[in-house]
This record gives structure tokens, C-alpha cells and sequence, in this order.
């Protein structure tokens, strides 16, 4: 049995979460809370020295980080296929993902974060400035998406990736730009996948 260490919130584990509905593998889930600092706990970093989530152990084997776990499955569980066939097509695959991981997410947790304070402890300048900066990355994803329903043309990896956050701009306070119809579609046929409606956006 697949085991996942895992926080409801976080969109790393969403990733993980999307990837192992989307392949229909039972899995148990355990709960750290990240609140409570479980994942600095010494049973923990035993895991995952970097003390983050999510963990997946299956049967002997213990892989941390979203991108290398949802590699693994793919490579262990291949039906269904999450990644092109083609060594380029993998690799634009991978460099979406990077991108999502490295320059989308983090700005997302900013804003999260930022409106997460009391209404006294905002930073309106700060907060504009995140968002403005989630809109640009979006633009660069109305390029990609030209001629194409996902991000690579299939349904991959990459998709799941941004999946766990573009399904929330609104609570971020981010009216997608009327511009961005290719967005706004690919957000609406994510929306529609059954593995993605699991996460309860």
C-alpha cells in the first residue's frame, strides 16, 4: 500500500494527490500538520531531511519532493500516461513544471500569505505587486497554450502542476484578464477532470 505524508493545504501534496487519482491508486493518507511544526519532528526528517511535505513511501521505498514522486509514479504506474512519449516533449514538460514549481507557486504563498493577515497588516503595495506578478506568469502561459487544450497539447504533468492554484485565483483576489480566453479555458477543462475536482477547489 502507497503511503502519503501529506497537507491538505499544501499544493505540492495537491500535486501528488492529482497524479495518484489520476493513475487510480489507493493510497493511505497521513496527516502533518504543518501548524504544529510535525514536520520538524525527528520521525519526520527521517523521511524527508529538507522537513517538508509531501513524502510518498511505497512498499521499502521513501521518495520526498513533489516533482520526483510524481516522476516515480509515472514510471512505475505508466497507465495512465502523464508525460509525452518524445524525449523533447518530456523536456518541455519537465521546464513547465520548473517553472510552475520555481516562479508561479511561491508568488501564489505570497499572496496567500498577504491576505491571510488581518486587514491592518497588509501590505496593499506588496500584495498588488504578487499579484501583478501571477498575471505576468499567466500571460506566458497564454502562449504556450496556442493551438493546444493542455499545456504540451496531452493532458501532463505540467498541467497538474498549476492546477492546485490557478483553480483559487479569485480567493487571491485575481480577476483573470479578459485577454487570457486560452487561460481561461485550460482552467475550465482542469476544473472538469475528476482527479483534479478530488482536491475540493
Amino acid at each position: 500500500m502507497i503511503k502519503l505524508y501529506d497537507h491538505p493545504d499544501c499544493p505540492f501534496a495537491q500535486k501528488v494527490r492529482v497524479v495518484l487519482a489520476e493513475k487510480e491508486l489507493e493510497y493511505e493518507k497521513v496527516f502533518v500538520d504543518l501548524r504544529a511544526g510535525e514536520q520538524r519532528a525527528p520521525e519526520f526528517l527521517k523521511l524527508n531531511p529538507y522537513g517538508k511535505v509531501p513524502v510518498l513511501i511505497d512498499d521499502d521505498l521513501v521518495v520526498y519532493d513533489s516533482t520526483i514522486i510524481n516522476e516515480y509514479l509515472e514510471d512505475e504506474y505508466p497507465a495512465p500516461s502523464l508525460m509525452p512519449e518524445d524525449s523533447a516533449g518530456r523536456a518541455r514538460a519537465r521546464m513547465w513544471e520548473d517553472f510552475c514549481d520555481n516562479s508561479f507557486l511561491p508568488v501564489t504563498t505570497l499572496v496567500l500569505t498577504e491576505l491571510g493577515k488581518p486587514e491592518a497588516e497588509r501590505d496593499g503595495e506588496r500584495l498588488k505587486r504578487y499579484q501583478a506578478e501571477v498575471s505576468r506568469a499567466l500571460a506566458r502561459v497564454e502562449g504556450q497554450l496556442e493551438g493546444k487544450e493542455y499545456l504540451i497539447g496531452e493532458f501532463s504533468l505540467a498541467d497538474v502542476a498549476f492546477a492546485p492554484r490557478v483553480l483559487v485565483l479569485p480567493q487571491m483576489g485575481i480577476d483573470l484578464d479578459p485577454r487570457l480566453q486560452r487561460v481561461a479555458a485550460w482552467i475550465d477543462r482542469l476544473r472538469q477532470r475528476a482527479s483534479v475536482q478530488m482536491l475540493g477547489l
